[in-house]
């Protein structure tokens, strides 16, 4: 697909003096040294097994900050790969559609480049109960509790999976391509999503981004829904000014199929449910063998089932296998608690665009507006965006 490519002004800036560049890499260890010392002291102040956490959470993010290279200076090496260099040129043009149609605040985001070295950047650990879709949350400062926990290696995620699971929880490891700091750091590009198609470049990108111009401490379900509905209704608007009909047109194919693959994961958590009422209605953790063996039989039937309109799914969609990988997991609790957490509500905040007229800033407002609710309400309002949202649709 060819592109105009737009210069970005703020990073195409000549060299700074010298004596600029070290205030300024000073300025930046000093506020990147008061972040680790407040993740060091909130670690301390916890048991050994979260300070380690944190302890490994600071050192993966300082050898990102530590490795990362301006864009600028990766297209001016002639030993970088052609296709780096087109896909980097391509990001600065997406961070300034991002900035001027989108309004979300790129803040000098996106303007470095690090390759990590592998295929993902975190591997994030997910658990639920057996007999409930109940998902585990952790506490952390700032951000409140989350659905997940992140770590920079795999070897150390899929440990303390299994420690979880040891514990009796369902468990589910999933690798990561991209991450926001939301806010506390300049992310970068990183080589786990730059060589991406077009198209899912700019939806990465649009995603983090809109973390950037809302996030509400302790939802993980709100969050990234906003976040997946305003990276979808970006790329959209994206292709639609480049007038690229096939892409567009592919595209909007891929967020059919999407939609209704997330569909047979909600009918299968829903049967689930059902399942678990019956088998433990007291919502125990823990179950004496002949209740576990009875919720194991009937996830084992349901599981069956799932794979079985998948594959009838997949055959409709002419044999497309984007989630031959992911239905190949263990379909347990904890997996498919994924997906409930990026999608549940995402019909609700493409229901209160629509509701908006497609304006962004009222958007961006209704939206910040349902963040200040507690949280019952929050979700109670959301659920009723998407009953709207399945009425207008029989329309």
């Amino acid at each position: 697909m060819q592109l105009n490519q737009t210069r970005d002004m703020q990073s195409g800036r000549g060299d700074a003096a010298p004596g600029t560049r070290t205030l300024r890499r000073r300025r930046r260890l000093r506020r990147w040294a008061l972040a680790t010392a407040l993740l060091l002291a909130v670690a301390l102040g916890v048991g050994c097994s979260t300070c380690s956490f944190y302890r490994q959470a600071v050192v993966g993010h300082y050898r990102i900050v530590l490795n990362q290279r301006p864009i600028q200076q990766v297209l001016a090496d002639p030993a970088q790969p052609a296709e780096l260099k087109d896909k980097l040129r391509l990001t600065l043009h997406l961070r300034q559609f991002a900035e001027q149609q989108l309004r979300l605040p790129v803040n000098g985001h996106y303007q470095r480049y690090v390759d990590v070295g592998r295929r993902y950047v975190v591997w994030n650990v997910y658990a639920a109960p057996v007999a409930s879709l109940e998902a585990k949350k952790w506490w952390y400062p700032f951000v409140g509790r989350l659905a997940y926990r992140g770590y920079f290696s795999e070897q150390a995620a899929r440990r303390y999976a299994q420690h979880l699971a040891k514990q009796g929880w369902e468990v589910y490891v999933e690798g990561v391509e991209a991450y926001s700091t939301l806010g506390w750091f300049r992310d970068p590009v990183l080589n786990t999503f730059i060589r991406h198609e077009p198209a899912d470049l700019a939806e990465t990108l649009f995603h983090e981004l809109a973390h950037q111009r809302l996030f509400v401490s302790g939802d993980t379900e709100f969050n990234e829904a906003f976040a997946t509905a305003v990276s979808q209704h970006g790329v959209l608007c994206w292709l639609q000014s480049l007038g690229d009909s096939a892409t567009l047109s592919r595209y909007r194919i891929g967020l059919e199929r999407e939609a209704e693959f997330v569909k047979l994961v909600a009918r299968t958590r829903q049967q689930l449910e059902q399942a678990y009422a019956q088998l433990n209605p007291g919502g125990q953790r823990r179950l004496p063998p002949d209740r576990l063996a009875a919720v194991c039989q009937a996830q084992q039937q349901i599981r069956a089932q799932f794979r079985l309109q998948y594959a009838q799914l997949k055959q409709q969609w002419g044999g497309d296998t984007r989630y031959d990988a992911w239905v190949a997991g263990p379909l347990n609790n904890a997996q498919l608690n994924t997906v409930a957490t990026y999608y549940d509500w995402v019909p609700a905040f493409k229901q209160l665009l629509a509701e908006q007229q497609g304006d962004l800033e009222r958007f961006y407002r209704a939206a910040a507006r349902l963040g200040k609710l507690p949280k019952p309400v929050r979700h109670q309002r959301l659920k009723e965006l998407c009953e709207r949202a399945r009425a207008a649709s029989k329309q």
